[in-house]
């Protein structure tokens, strides 16, 4: 079942990510979301962020808090209300060791996610909330015994909420918190267009 539900997923992912330039280039040059001028993230701009924090404790195979990872890409697409709406990806991984040398656990999850950004009429400032869902790769292992050894690929649905204070226009730093690949990260955040 759960090898059928990501076969089914990846190529979907990978679809979308791939269309996704396309639908920011087809849509009609808009102004920056009425959330103010200097809201950052508007219809038509694209962002990356990179980020290192907390990791998620996947399957409870983990011993020790997990360390995490993750980049994320989105495009503005869409006025909603006051704000703007971004689809992207999202790639990232938790790691953990266990209390003793030979035990090893990390995830690996490839996802897409959407996003609700306001800017609070503050320059440099965008907030957001989203959630994200995609396949899941999970790994764990003891040098020493290999019944402790198991990989499992699973469907990941996220939510997340987020800040990012532009420093220039084209770069800052960034904040997430929630239920996602990590379950707070402090980053960089590149604004590429």
């Amino acid at each position: 079942m759960k090898k059928s539900l990501l076969l089914f997923c990846t190529p979907l992912v990978i679809a979308a990510c791939a269309c996704i330039p396309s639908l920011s280039m087809a849509q009609k040059k808009a102004a920056p979301s009425t959330s103010g001028p200097q809201a950052p993230v508007h219809v038509g701009s694209v962002t990356l962020n990179l980020g290192l924090g907390v990791g998620d404790e996947y399957h409870d195979h983990y011993y020790k808090q997990p360390m995490g990872t993750k980049a994320a890409v989105e495009w503005g697409l869409w006025h909603a209300g006051p704000g703007t709406i971004t689809l992207g990806g999202e790639i990232g991984a938790s790691f953990s060791n266990g209390y003793y040398n030979d035990y090893r656990t990390n995830t690996i999850i490839v996802a897409m996610r959407s996003a609700w950004h306001y800017g609070w009429k503050v320059k440099g400032l965008d907030t957001y909330a989203g959630f994200s869902a995609g396949p899941g790769f999970h790994n764990y292992y003891n040098q020493h015994h290999s019944e402790y050894d198991g990989h499992d690929t699973f469907l990941f649905v996220g939510g997340f909420i987020g800040a990012s204070y532009f420093v220039t226009p084209h770069f800052g730093f960034n904040s997430e918190a929630g239920f996602d690949i990590t379950n707070f990260q402090l980053g960089i955040i590149f604004k590429l267009k």
